[in-house]
């Protein structure tokens, strides 16, 4: 079958088109290599020599010197100063290297793709870190501050340790015996962020000194600690795009199938963060008089706390109603129609990672011999999180209509009508939905005080899930540095290692359920004995004063902007504020609910029921090996290093089948062998080639065969213990020229082939837990064949089942999946990673950077650092490879003179990938087809490989920052991140926008100082 996309990006650029723009590109490095303004631009050497630089240019010089020594392919950051680097954000800085995109929540970067792969590892001083899972510390986490630069290394050698895909990330910090003598520095900072008009403050210190011992050798001591307390908010309007075959005022659907793309479920969620942030490191270090080797001890810790207060405002149900004013666009979605008889939900939520972290490193290194080094390194670290998530729902009921109902239940009445739908119980609104483009669409509806009025608002839940990770690591390295091997003059260095690894990981969920007091639009049934029970937003608060709040924040949506009013934007709801103390939110359900036959007895943690499913214990042993050898010829103009790292992979993995724990194993092992070669076409330009092969394990939630399920008990995820690691073959080519101080152009050509991708596939399973299912949104919830029988491929009721002759489709949907339900004839859409195919990644990155110091006065204080990265993927199901942009530009001019700075950087990503297959609900059955199908049978003639794609649509975002240096001692430095208000929104694999989200543009002034 061929898949006719109307988005290019499926079918990338030919291969023609990538040796053109290789071969573009090429002729242009070349003329700039031939081009005698670089030439007279170097100036006079010994002239440089003299002049003492700082600031950007002394960064920019240190980084380039690092990158051109450098035995790998690498790039460099490295901080101006003590407590300097050139982004408050570690990942944002990041980005404005080539080749590196970053992914951000609430704005603020917090993880890092190398090459499009986010596979990669994340360390500190060469050693590992720990976070939530496989991937690190979030970037986030630790403070920039702290660092003295970042290498970003993509083409790897023997003795770094392996686990990256795209590239390993270091962090390194400052070493006490660096220092010349005591030195302090420290800056305080007040940030802003103008959704939540907010000033935050922001300290960083730091302090060191170093003693000379005389025959007991010399001893250095650095600390730094960091504290951080902002907070923040994060604006988001989604819909739910189904794809309908329907008349839509006489006009033709602009998709291959002829039906039209149709945004409905309007939901605006608008979270506010409250985040602090501890950090702290202390490195101890010793050297003997004799200078031939060092010990040091380095301890790190972190620590980030908070809350989160989220709302969430959904319509759902309804049917829709075209008039003149109804259009479609490109990719046939419809725009600007009216809406009859929808119900309108609202929720609090509560959701927020908190996370305490600690690295302990004893090593040192020591000169057997002249020639031989024998280094060593044990390290212990852990990291422990907890993520409660909760929420308190509440249900559009009209407090008049159910009190009719109600009444009929009287004690000694009979012969009550059950007919809950004849009372009119749930409250309904018209709507007019408008808009198109990129902006967010307007939403009136005919009851202005739909999401105000305590008359029609009723609890319906309380609910809390208590999310607990364990993740520990306990690693030995030693390392032996044979320099001027076996006096061969040409291995300038053989190395030979060992590394031993243990890593435990463990996850834990509890999980809290009130009855649901509300199931949709029906309520507990009575009896002639006793009536339903309800409580409204305003009786509830008559119990807790104080706790539901009107919510209408400034700058709702600023940077998209409306297509025109949009209701959903002022409404009231339990204060979110007090959700995030889950606890005492239960108190008041509980005493909400005495009297009743909901009552509830004890503490949140005595109802909680563990969920056994999702548990997830592993156990992984590593044993690595490596040989490298340093070698070069023809006076060093030929350098190369060549090794190979043998690796053994042992995994336990427990989890609970049928209430019992149960173990399992699984072992792998892989040869990796790298090249890295480098050769000086000239003093000042280097042409490198490298090759090599990486590998990456699973993830630990990937790994484990635990089955966890979503709270609405319609969706679970579920791993595999004998996953395959992804593993990957690479290659690379550049050439870098330099010239003068800190000025450089480079060009590099990748491809990496990628042998194993994971993949995953969705089934329908039965399982008891449905019981309790969740049916609001109906048309997630799976159909099985047979009762308690699991269905290999997805079947979903649709809304056009219901729609002929029936005035309220959705809810005769509603009240067949409930019957279905309770029949149990509905599953679980289970999404199972196993083992893929391969795929591939090609590109080009070209980097520039200039300082213009041969121009007059204050113009020699300009300069220029650009880069440009293209790179083309590809999956075994066609699709591009998530989280790659074909394009990606960074673009840095500063001007630096006297005793002032500034700098003014842009970023700038295409399309991406964000999110594919059913990873979004919300579009699952919109693809390039128009199918309005997910089935993932190859073979069915409602097979589309794009359905469910969902890609982040181009961005770009300038940030600024200025200094002045008061005297030798302080400075004044300003930031503002995302200048220009950009926004972020996504889009359908039918290219049109169906989520938007914005968060704070920062600002932030301070003072820095050193002595």
């Amino acid at each position: 079958m061929t898949i006719k996309s109307k988005r290019k990006k499926l079918a990338g650029i030919r291969h023609e088109d990538f040796r053109a723009n290789m071969l573009l590109c090429s002729t242009a490095l070349a003329a700039v290599l031939a081009a005698p303004s670089f030439a007279q631009a170097q100036g006079d050497a010994e002239l440089l020599e003299e002049v003492t630089v700082t600031g950007i240019r002394a960064s920019m010089a240190a980084a380039t010197d690092m990158k051109r020594n450098d035995s790998r392919i690498v790039d460099v950051i490295v901080a101006e100063d003590i407590g300097k680097l050139p982004d408050n954000n570690i990942a944002e800085a990041l980005q404005r290297i080539t080749g590196v995109s970053i992914s951000s929540d609430f704005g603020i970067g917090e993880s890092v793709s190398i090459r499009g792969m986010t596979q990669n590892r994340i360390e500190m001083n060469g050693r590992t870190t720990l976070g939530d899972g496989r991937d690190g510390v979030s970037l986030d986490d630790i403070p920039a501050s702290f660092l003295q630069a970042i290498e970003v290394v993509k083409s790897p050698t023997a003795d770094m340790i392996e686990g990256a895909l795209g590239g390993t990330v270091n962090m390194i910090t400052r070493k006490p015996l660096d220092l010349d003598g005591f030195t302090a520095a420290g800056s305080l900072d007040q940030e802003y962020s103008d959704k939540t008009e907010n000033w935050a403050p922001i300290f960083n210190g730091s302090v060191g000194n170093v003693w000379d011992l005389g025959d007991a050798g010399s001893f250095g001591i650095m600390g730094m600690v960091s504290y951080q307390d902002r907070e923040i908010r994060q604006d988001e309007f989604k819909n739910r795009v189904r794809l309908y075959d329907e008349d839509v005022n006489g006009l033709t659907a602009n998709t291959p199938s002829g039906r039209f793309a149709v945004r409905e479920q309007n939901t605006v969620e608008q979270y506010v963060q409250n985040q602090e942030r501890t950090s702290a490191n202390l490195t101890l270090q010793w050297a003997p008089a004799s200078e031939r080797g060092s010990v040091y001890l380095d301890v790190s810790y972190s620590e980030r706390s908070g809350n989160e207060a989220g709302s969430s405002i959904l319509d759902v149900g309804g049917s829709r109603a075209y008039n003149a004013n109804t259009t479609q666009d490109s990719g046939g979605q419809v725009n600007n129609y009216a809406l009859n008889g929808a119900f309108v939900i609202p929720k609090t939520w509560s959701e927020f990672r908190e996370t305490e972290s600690w690295t302990n490193a004893l090593g040192g290194s020591f000169d057997i011999t002249d020639q031989i080094t024998l280094s060593g390194e044990i390290t212990v670290a852990s990291s422990e999180s907890s993520e409660p998530a909760s929420e308190f729902n509440l249900r559009p009921v009209n407090k008049t209509n159910w009190q009719a109902w109600s009444d009929q239940y009287a004690p000694g009445v009979s012969g009550y009508d059950d007919d809950r739908s004849a009372f009119g119980l749930r409250h309904t609104v018209d709507a007019t939905i408008t808009g198109s483009g990129g902006s967010v669409p307007g939403v009136v509806y005919s009851d202005p005080n739909a999401l105000l009025d305590p008359e029609n608002l009723a609890i319906r839940a309380f609910r809390h899930d208590d999310v607990t990770t364990e993740n520990d690591e306990t690693a030995y390295r030693f390392d032996l540095d044979y320099e001027n091997a076996f006096g061969i003059e040409s291995v300038k260095s053989l190395k030979v290692g060992f590394r031993f690894t243990e890593n435990d990981y463990q996850y834990n969920l509890n999980r809290f359920r009130t009855p649901d007091l509300y199931k949709g639009v029906t309520t507990d049934t009575g009896t002639a004995s006793e009536k339903p029970y309800a409580v409204w937003i305003d009786e509830f608060e008559q119990m807790y004063p104080g706790t539901f709040e009107t919510v209408n924040h400034n700058d709702s949506f600023g940077q998209h902007g409306f297509s025109g009013q949009n209701d959903l934007t002022n409404y009231r709801i339990y204060k979110g504020s007090l959700l995030s103390d889950a606890s005492a939110t239960f108190e008041r359900i509980k005493g909400m609910l005495q009297g009743t036959s909901h009552e509830l007895t004890g503490s949140l943690s005595d109802n909680w029921e563990v969920q056994q499913g999702a548990f997830r214990d592993i156990t992984e042993e590593t044993t690595a090996f490596y040989i490298s050898a340093d070698m070069a010829w023809m006076d060093d103009r030929l350098r190369a290093t060549v090794g190979a790292r043998y690796v053994e992979t042992d995994i336990e993995s427990t989890v609970y089948q049928n209430g019992v724990k149960v173990t399992g194993d699984h072992a792998y092992d892989d040869v990796l062998p790298s090249v890295n070669i480098s050769y000086d076409l000239r003093d000042d330009t280097v042409l490198r080639f490298a090759a090599g092969k990486v590998m990456r394990r699973a993830d630990y939630d990937e790994l484990s065969p635990a089955f966890e399920v979503n709270g609405g008990i319609y969706a679970a995820d579920q791993g595999a213990l004998d996953l395959d690691p992804y593993r990957a073959t690479q290659y690379d080519i550049s050439i870098e020229h330099y010239w003068g101080l800190g000025n450089m152009v480079s060009f590099a050509v990748f491809y990496k082939d990628v042998e194993s991708f994971l993949k995953t596939e969705n089934s329908c399973r039965a399982s008891s837990q449905t019981s309790a299912q969740e049916v609001t949104e109906w048309e997630a919830i799976c159909l099985l064949n047979s009762a308690g029988v699991d269905n290999s491929e997805l079947a979903f009721s649709t809304l056009g089942d219901f729609a002929g002759g029936v005035p309220d489709a959705d809810t005769a949907g509603f009240n067949y999946t409930q019957a279905q339900r309770d029949a149990g004839l509905t599953g679980i859409n289970t999404s199972r990673v196993t083992n893929g195919a391969n795929g591939t990644v090609e590109g080009i990155e070209i980097g520039y950077q200039h300082n213009f110091d041969f121009l007059p006065d204050a113009w020699s204080g300009l300069g220029v650092s650009a880069n440009y990265t293209y790179a083309k993927s590809e999956q075994p199901n066609g699709n591009m490879l998530k989280d790659i942009s074909e394009n990606t530009v960074n673009l840095q001019m500063f001007w630096e003179y006297s005793d002032y700075q500034i700098r003014l950087a842009y970023n700038y990503r295409d399309e991406f990938l964000a999110d594919e297959e059913q990873e979004q609900v919300r579009i699952q059955t919109v693809g390039g087809l128009g199918l309005n199908s997910s089935t993932n049978d190859e073979s069915s003639p409602n097979y589309d490989p794009t359905a469910g794609n969902s890609y982040q649509e181009a961005r770009g975002q300038f940030d600024l920052s200025a200094a002045w240096n008061i005297n030798e001692h302080l400075t004044l430095v300003g930031n503002i991140v995302n200048l220009t208000e950009e926004p972020v929104s996504y889009a359908t694999e039918l290219g049109s926008t169906w989520y938007y989200t914005e968060a704070d543009r920062r600002f932030s002034i301070g003072l820095r100082g050193k002595f």
